[in-house]
């Protein structure tokens, strides 16, 4: 166990969770400064479901004005950023209302760095800290990126490099969250498991670093455990309130930070193997998370040092229910993979190339999009050079 290293944690979002909670939407507007709002939301879901009707009619008999950006996709595109960002300059916005997923909430971050920062915001995706942002406010739909909580932003840059890029700052979480579970009752069979699988990860990517405190690895391990129990619940039942709220909560606390407090070093590696898949291909990001965790904690297993394999063995047991007792670490480590590749099939996701709908023959180029840096290293908790990244996409072909 490594000891704690010093942290600053502050949780900036105001969470305001529970049935018909969006019609407060106005009030917390008021409350944290608005005085012209754009709506930021994707396609035609929200409408669908009356969501949209209840936000615009709420802001009306508030006499809050708002102006409209849709057409947010999946792996959201800067290009859309850009088209937001003119309009919000040009009609003087000053606060953000992202209504859907998580991508309409990156895109609303995106377009509120460049209200705050005189239109620049793309240097806050290559690694500057930004020092303010404009006030984001959120209504989900969808519980999977966390982002409603987070400080987190990810963009596909759709009019330069193509590749998917993202941050994490702390103060570019939004200033609050409204929480209805009954919002997302719509979400199909597949979008909750996709969701459910980038909750997991989420947690994942942060468990997997420098150890902390037995209170940190509770937090995590505990989130996990709400996710594989109520999950599979979700898939199956998708008008269970209980169940659509703990992966609500899940979602929001597997990413705000909570779950890395006093950790340090390196953490993961999980997103950084599949972050390229889905601006590639446009896959659903959890989906993609969902069959490369598996493979990449059994290289862990295979081939990491002590430390590392007892850690995924603890991951097993803690997590999965793995037995404990078995002949030596690694076949407990064996047998709780063995378990989270059965919940990964119980929420109908995929564990192959081939079920994501990767083609065997573009394998090397999925290889070759991986974030490395310069020296061709994938950091995480354990550094993976081509070689390795190699072996667990080659793992998991079909």
């Amino acid at each position: 166990m490594k000891n704690f290293t010093n942290f600053s944690f502050h949780m900036a979002t105001e969470i305001v969770f529970g049935r018909k909670t969006e019609l407060e939407v106005a009030r917390l507007i008021r409350k944290h400064g608005g005085k012209k709002v754009m709506i930021v939301y994707g396609g035609g879901s929200i409408k669908k479901m009356g969501l949209y009707d209840t936000v615009v009619t709420t802001l009306d008999g508030a006499k809050i004005p708002y102006i409209e950006l849709g057409g947010v996709q999946p792996n959201p595109r800067r290009s859309l950023v850009e088209k937001g960002l003119k309009m919000a300059q040009d009609e003087n916005v000053d606060f953000m209302l992202a209504v859907g997923g998580g991508s309409s909430i990156d895109t609303a971050k995106a377009i509120a760095l460049g209200l705050a920062n005189g239109g620049a915001y793309w240097q806050f995706y290559n690694g500057t800290a930004p020092e303010k942002m404009a006030p984001v406010g959120t209504i989900h739909t969808i519980s999977a990126a966390g982002s409603e909580t987070s400080g987190s932003s990810v963009i596909v840059d759709d009019i330069g490099t193509g590749r998917k890029t993202s941050f994490m700052y702390p103060n570019c979480r939004p200033v609050f969250a409204i929480m209805n579970p009954e919002l997302t009752y719509s979400v199909s069979r597949f979008q909750t498991g996709a969701g459910s699988a980038d909750i997991l990860a989420h947690t994942v990517n942060r468990y997997f670093m420098n150890a902390a405190s037995n209170l940190c690895d509770e937090y995590g391990e505990g989130t996990m455990r709400t996710v594989v129990k109520y999950a599979p619940i979700a898939v199956a039942n998708p008008n269970d309130y209980e169940a659509r709220a703990e992966l609500m909560l899940a979602g929001s606390f597997s990413h705000n930070d909570l779950t890395s407090i006093g950790r340090s070093g390196p953490r993961g590696g999980e997103h950084a193997l599949e972050a390229q898949l889905s601006g590639t291909y446009d896959t659903a990001h959890g989906a993609g998370l969902a069959m490369v965790m598996p493979a990449w904690l059994q290289y862990i297993a295979d081939h990491g040092n002590p430390e590392q394999v007892a850690r995924v063995a603890q991951f097993g047991v803690k997590v999965f229910g793995a037995n404990p007792d078995m002949a030596d670490v690694k076949a407990t480590a064996d047998d709780g993979l063995n378990r989270f590749r059965a919940w990964v099939k119980s929420i109908e996701m995929p564990l192959t190339l081939k079920e994501l709908g990767v083609p065997k023959e573009d394998l090397q180029s999925v290889i070759d999009k991986c974030n490395c840096d310069d020296q061709g290293i994938l950091r995480g908790y354990m550094d993976l050079d081509k070689k390795a990244v190699a072996a667990i996409f080659s793992s998991i072909v079909e």
